[in-house]
C-alpha cells in the first residue's frame, strides 16, 4: 500500500485511540461475562448492537473520512466506526487489542450466480426489495451445480500484515485470523428460486425439495471440510453473527496448538425462509439436514429472524446446541419455557422500535418482558439488537434505546 503521510497520521491516531480502548477493563469484565453466559451461567445478559445502518449515521462528521487513498480509507472507515460505537451507543461491546486481518482465500463457486430485478427507496441504503429469477426448477439443473473448489492464498495475507504493521503494528498489533462457519443453505437456494417457488415445492414437490437440499448438503459440507484443511478457521471472531461468541470451550480441550479443527469452532446455522413454513417441514427440510454439519463442529447457535418458539424441540435433537435466536415475532415466554437452563436464550430486540419516533414505554417493556422470562425460567440469556435497516437519519435513536436498555437492566441488576 502507497500511503501518504496525511494518510500515516490519521490511521495512526485512530489506532491510538483504539489500543487505548481495548486495554479498558471493561473489555475484560464484558468478555468474562460472555464467557459465562455460554457456560450457562445466569449473569447481567450482555447488550450488543450490529447491522447498523452507516449510511444515516454520520454526524458531525464523525465517519468523514481524512485519508486520500481508497486502501487507507477502508482502514479508516473500521476504526472510526469503532469509535463512534464506544463513544455514543457501546452497550457492552468488545474493542480487542489487535487488528485483525482475515485469511484470504478464492472459492469457485457452484456455477450459477443470482438473477434478480430490484427496487430502492434510498439509494444509499444496501437494504432493498428482490425479485429472484427461479434457476433451479428442475433436477436436472440441481445436478448441473458444481461443488465449490477452495484455495488460500497466504502471499497476500503476509503483504497485508506486512502493510499493517508498518503503518500502525508498533501501537495496534496486526494479527491473521481464519473465519467462522457460517451456514445458511436456504439463503442461498431462496435467491436461486423463489422463496414463493420453494414453498410451493414443499408442499406439491416435497421430492424435488430434498433433491434440492442433499445437492447443497454436499456444497456445504464440502466447504467446510476445505476450510479445515486449508487452515481457514478461527475462534477469534469479532461476533457469532451480531451476537458475542467468547467461550472458554473452544477449542476442544484436546487441540494442540496447531491448525484448528472444525471440532475447535462455533458453527453458526438459519433458515429464514421457513418462518412461513410448519415447524415439521422446517426440520424436514433443514434442521435434519443441517445437524450433521453443526455437530461436526465444537459448538452450533441456530437461528436469526425466524421465530423458533414451534421449532425448539427440533432443534434440541441436535447434540451440541448451545445457543437460540429469539426474533422479534417468536413467542418470548414460549421460548424461554423451552430453553430454561439448557441454552443460550439470544433475544433479538424488534429494531422497528428504532426506526422512527422512539416510544419510550414500548422499548422499556420490550426489554422487561425478556428479562422477567428469562430470569423466571432461569435462561442465560443476552441481547442483540440488529437487523437495523434504518433509524430515519436519527442516530440518537441508538443511544437512547441503549440508555433505556441499560438503566432498565439496572433495576434487576443494582451491582455492576
Amino acid at each position: 500500500m502507497n500511503i501518504s503521510a496525511n494518510d500515516r497520521a490519521v490511521l495512526r491516531g485512530l489506532a491510538k485511540r483504539i489500543a487505548e480502548i481495548a486495554a479498558s477493563p471493561s473489555n475484560a469484565e464484558r468478555v468474562a461475562r460472555a464467557k459465562d453466559t455460554h457456560s450457562l451461567k445466569p449473569v447481567r445478559p450482555l447488550v450488543w448492537l450490529d447491522e447498523i445502518p452507516w449510511h444515516e449515521m454520520d454526524f458531525d462528521g464523525l465517519l468523514t473520512p481524512r485519508c486520500e487513498t481508497e486502501d487507507a480509507r477502508a482502514i479508516e472507515t473500521g476504526f472510526r466506526r469503532t469509535l463512534m460505537r464506544w463513544d455514543y451507543f457501546q452497550a457492552d461491546m468488545v474493542v480487542p487489542p489487535y487488528y485483525y486481518i482475515d485469511k484470504a482465500y478464492t472459492d469457485s463457486g457452484i456455477g450459477l450466480d443470482v438473477q434478480e430485478d430490484v427496487l430502492a427507496t434510498d439509494q444509499s441504503n444496501n437494504i432493498i426489495s428482490h425479485r429472484y429469477i427461479d434457476q433451479l426448477d428442475t433436477p436436472e439443473k440441481v445436478d448441473a451445480l458444481k461443488i465449490p473448489a477452495l484455495r488460500a492464498d497466504p502471499d497476500q495475507d503476509a503483504r497485508a500484515v506486512a502493510q499493517a504493521e508498518e503503518i500502525f503494528g508498533d501501537i495496534l498489533p496486526v494479527r491473521l485470523r481464519g473465519h467462522q462457519i457460517y451456514y445458511a443453505p436456504w439463503d442461498i437456494i431462496g435467491r436461486l428460486r423463489g422463496v414463493e417457488n420453494c414453498l410451493i415445492d414443499m408442499a406439491e414437490r416435497p421430492e424435488f425439495i430434498h433433491h434440492i437440499v442433499k445437492k447443497f448438503t454436499r456444497i456445504g459440507l464440502a466447504r467446510l471440510e476445505q476450510m479445515e484443511k486449508l487452515n481457514l478457521l478461527t475462534t477469534e471472531q469479532p461476533s457469532l453473527h451480531c451476537t458475542p461468541p467468547f467461550t472458554d470451550e473452544l477449542p476442544a480441550p484436546d487441540w494442540d496448538g496447531g491448525p484448528l479443527r472444525l471440532k475447535d469452532v462455533w458453527f453458526r446455522g438459519m433458515a429464514q425462509l421457513f418462518a412461513a413454513a410448519s415447524p415439521a417441514m422446517q426440520e424436514e427440510f433443514d434442521i435434519a439436514y443441517m445437524r450433521p454439519l453443526m455437530e461436526m463442529c465444537g459448538l452450533s447457535y441456530y437461528g436469526c429472524c425466524e421465530p423458533l418458539d414451534r421449532v425448539i424441540p427440533y432443534l434440541k435433537r441436535t447434540r451440541n446446541l448451545r445457543k437460540i435466536g429469539v426474533s422479534p415475532w417468536a413467542n418470548v415466554r414460549s421460548s424461554a419455557e423451552q430453553i430454561g437452563g439448557d441454552y443460550v436464550f439470544a433475544r433479538k430486540p424488534n429494531p422497528a422500535l428504532v426506526a422512527g419516533t422512539l416510544d419510550h414505554a414500548a422499548i422499556r417493556a420490550d426489554v422487561v418482558e425478556t428479562v422477567e422470562a428469562c430470569k423466571e425460567n432461569g435462561c442465560p440469556y443476552e441481547f442483540v439488537l440488529k437487523d437495523i435497516s434504518t433509524v430515519s437519519y436519527k442516530p440518537g435513536n441508538l443511544i437512547d434505546w441503549v440508555r433505556i436498555a441499560e438503566r432498565t437492566l439496572d433495576e434487576y441488576y443494582p451491582e455492576r
